[in-house]
């Protein structure tokens, strides 16, 4: 997917995975303590991460392309002052006469199953090391394993999935330092490979999921903070722009 233009998102997979607390919660639990002061989330979908961080962060900018997704953000946030939504992609923001995005401004940056829509993720990733303040966070979460791409991955229009050194790569070329990267959610591997490689289901159950995530997150939750697993269905990134 180019970084540029303006759509609307017709995947059902966001209305799927509303719902899904736990995990987005375990997600949290890494990045909250980074999101902070000013921070720019790129692509952020309908709000469900969003929610979780706007409050404890001094000011959100929420950018997000699809014009019908823009309205649930709109109408999700509104009275908050402090969260501004841009309906752009990144490129587009930033080549605007009047900027929303200045150079050297931002706390943090956040990406949750972003990175792998982007065709020129290395590119992505420079782009935002210039909005970053020396200093300043990126937090990534993609999907890992290229071995597990199948039907659900197509349905999000996925343009990859990561390995563990394909993204410490993308990171450092981008020129940022990693403080810290793991896999994520290592039991999710099989449920994900069942459905989407062997019975190439063309939709999400937001049932399944839901089960999913009442059920079996809290016990895979504890479990990987105690141990971090060889593999997993995504990984979760913490880098920072030095200098």
């Amino acid at each position: 997917m180019p970084d540029t233009g303006n759509t609307a998102y017709e995947g059902q997979d966001l209305e799927a995975l509303a719902d899904l607390k736990n995990y987005q919660n375990w997600i949290m639990e890494s990045f909250g303590p980074f999101l902070k002061g000013t921070v720019l989330e790129v692509g952020a979908g309908s709000g469900n991460i969003s929610r979780l961080y706007v409050d404890s962060a001094e000011k959100a900018v929420l950018l997000e392309p699809a014009a019908n997704l823009i309205r649930i953000l709109q109408n999700r946030f509104a009275g908050r002052r402090h969260v501004e939504i841009v309906s752009q992609y990144l490129e587009e923001a930033m080549q605007q006469h009047s900027n929303p995005l200045p150079r050297q401004h931002f706390d943090a940056a956040l990406l949750v199953n972003v990175l792998e829509h982007v065709d020129d993720d290395v590119g992505m990733l420079k782009r935002l090391r210039s909005l970053l303040k020396p200093g300043a966070h990126l937090l990534l979460f993609v999907p890992a394993g290229a071995w597990l791409y199948g039907s659900l991955d197509r349905i999000c229009r996925h343009v990859q999935r990561y390995s563990y050194d394909r993204l410490a790569g993308v990171v450092k070329t981008a020129g940022f330092t990693i403080h810290r990267l793991h896999y994520f959610d290592a039991p999710g591997v099989l449920p994900w490979f069942v459905v989407g490689r062997l019975l190439k289901q063309q939709r999400f159950h937001a049932a399944q999921a839901q089960r999913y995530d009442r059920f079996a997150v809290p016990v895979i939750r504890r479990l990987e903070q105690k141990i971090r697993p060889p593999f997993g269905k995504n990984l979760l990134c913490i880098a920072k722009r030095e200098e």
